[in-house]
């Protein structure tokens, strides 16, 4: 593999690792310095590897300079004197260098805790994904300013924003007790919710960026599941949710960006493996009595997995749906159900109960209602296509849209 292929490949999957060792090795006040000292060693080798080449163990070599980089910075700064102090500590020998960890062991408790840091309901939602995306996923500034169809300078700001607030308030990077987990694991999921969301369901101009949230996002979720203490029932629903949501990514998104909509999916594409390992994690987090939004919307994602459109297919959905609003109401689920709604008592009925929602600046709702009439009422599809067409601000839907517009005027004409 040549150069400037690796290193980028590199960054991704390593990043991540050094970066979250190096955060909680330097506490969250030192989490900027942190960053800049992996992204100096991915700096240096850009320029050593074109000078001298590729060296036999790559990984090795990053590790290498990235931890005498931050020794330099420690012997620098005060808190050199307490890591070292509690490093020895530890040590069997009091003679021992003081060593950073890169071990693997370590960098999946570091992800774990800084997972845990940067969820912190201190900071808002969208500060929480974009630090996620950054420390433990290793997205670079100008990836996540497009994933979010934001400005660099907007990610910057938040960013900064969310940092001086965690060293503000002294936030500890630390795994929960395990009596607290409970409590704050809440926290966590919704961010790795967030995090697959805005990869599933906000087309932006990159979709390889768009899929590679969804990606992150499943393997932080993973990194849950596998954890003894975070391996609770709601985070197996999670995990179970995304399988089966990304078990159709490929049917989904055609080559040029396009959003194919459900029914219109080539059903060949859905990924078997993904299915599955979504009914094995469904099944795992259905142990005990916790209920929570995660198992109804994974039954309702596994639901879709079924090809078959039968009565009893949506029925169960429609069921799961109401009982989806009583735990947690959101007007896109409410949209949902709506069409559920449509497919077990009809259209008349769903557009009575559509109308009840009164979302009027939501595209979505619009769209919806521009399905349920097109079947009767052209005229009315076509005011409601339209008026999502202007509400939305995503180039893909305003492209599915416009199509639909086009066969009902050519049905009219």
């Amino acid at each position: 593999m040549q150069q400037k292929e690796l290193i980028p490949q590199l960054y991704r999957n390593e990043f991540r690792k050094m970066a979250a060792v190096l955060c909680r090795l330097f506490g969250i006040e030192h989490i900027t310095i942190a960053e800049d000292i992996v992204s100096d060693t991915f700096l240096l080798a850009a320029e050593t590897w074109g000078l001298k080449g590729i060296p036999e163990n790559p990984v090795a070599w990053l590790y290498t300079v990235a931890k005498n980089k931050a020794k330099d910075f420690l012997r620098r700064n005060d808190i050199y004197n307490e890591k070292v102090t509690l490093a020895i500590q530890h040590a069997a020998n009091a003679k021992n260098e003081f060593e950073i960890d890169l071990s693997n062991t370590n960098i999946v408790d570091s992800q774990l805790q800084m997972m845990f840091t940067i969820c912190n309901p201190c900071i808002p939602p969208e500060s929480q994904v974009g630090l996620a995306l950054r420390i433990l996923c290793g997205f670079s500034i100008d990836e996540i300013a497009d994933a979010f169809l934001t400005k660099k300078e907007t990610i910057n700001k938040r960013l900064y924003r969310a940092k001086e607030k965690l060293k503000q308030l002294k936030v500890k990077i630390e795994m929960p007790h395990e009596q607290e987990i409970g409590s704050r694991i809440d926290n966590v999921l919704t961010t790795l919710y967030l995090l697959f969301n805005e990869g599933y369901f906000s087309a932006g101009r990159n979709s390889k960026i768009r899929k590679d949230l969804c990606l992150e996002a499943m393997r932080l979720a993973y990194m849950l599941v596998e954890n003894k203490t975070t391996n609770k029932p709601e985070v197996c629903a999670l995990l179970s949710l995304m399988c089966f949501h990304a078990s159709r990514f490929e049917a989904r998104i055609k080559p040029d960006g396009e959003l194919v909509l459900y029914n219109e999916q080539d059903r060949s594409l859905w990924n078997k493996e993904l299915i599955l390992n979504g009914k094995y994690f469904l099944n795992k987090g259905a142990t005990g009595s916790t209920l929570s939004k995660y198992h109804l919307e994974a039954a309702i994602a596994f639901w879709h997995t079924i090809e078959i459109d039968s009565i009893e297919k949506w029925e169960n959905i429609l069921s799961l749906y109401n009982k989806l609003l009583i735990i947690e109401y959101s007007p896109i689920a409410a949209l949902n159900r709506t069409y559920a709604l449509a497919r077990v008592y009809g259209n008349d009925t769903a557009i009575v109960e559509a109308k009840k929602l009164s979302q009027d600046h939501n595209h979505l709702y619009h769209s919806l209602l521009g399905e349920l009439f097109a079947l009767t009422d052209n005229k009315k599809a076509i005011e409601h296509f339209l008026l999502a067409a202007k509400l939305t601000r995503s180039d893909a839907d305003k492209k599915v849209i416009l199509k639909k517009i086009e066969k009902l005027n050519q049905k009219v004409s």
